[in-house]
């Protein structure tokens, strides 16, 4: 249905209302009392949640030597299992960020040890343990920082021509 064109007439159904002397604003309405905010208390964390960030961060420092070494000891099987238990502290992490105990310290120094990881100089010719070292690695940014994009990981070395990947072997 189309009212553009309407055809009948205005109604108009008496004269106009004198203002004049009419003051505005006069008595204006009463503006409520802002409410006091109620008073948050100063979070003071559990002894054990204290321990467990200090043990987390701990770790956390520790983990590209300890990723390191494993390489140096045991070549990239050494870094695969690695990344296994890599995977078990970034479950416990998680466990911690959603009981809330995790501290900003801690999940600063996650953040540092993903980048710290990914600046090591290991030679892994298997793409697989690539892939899951920087996957374990991705799983930890996106719980702790979800909303940024990082382009620091490993480029995959696939052979394009398997015939001449066979040959440099």
């Amino acid at each position: 249905m189309d009212f553009s064109n309407k055809q009948a007439e205005t109604v108009d159904w008496g004269g106009e209302v004198d203002y004049s002397g009419y003051e505005w604003f006069k008595d204006p309405p009463p503006r409520p009392e802002p409410q006091p905010q109620p008073r948050m208390d100063d979070y003071v964390p559990q002894p054990g949640v204290i321990e467990q960030n200090e043990a987390f961060d701990f770790a956390l420092k520790s983990a590209p030597n300890v990723l390191y070494a494993r390489y140096k000891q045991f070549g990239q099987l050494g870094v695969l299992a690695w990344c296994s238990e890599f995977s078990e502290l970034i479950d416990a992490l998680k466990h911690l960020g959603f009981e809330g105990n995790m501290f900003v310290t801690t999940r600063t120094q996650a953040l540092k040890t993903c980048e710290e990881i990914l600046k090591l100089n290991l030679d892994i010719d298997m793409q697989i343990i690539v892939m899951y070292l920087s996957s374990q690695i991705a799983r930890l940014r996106r719980f702790l920082d979800s909303d940024k994009q990082w382009d620091d990981y490993p480029k995959p070395k696939f052979p394009i021509d398997p015939i001449e990947w066979m040959k440099q072997q």
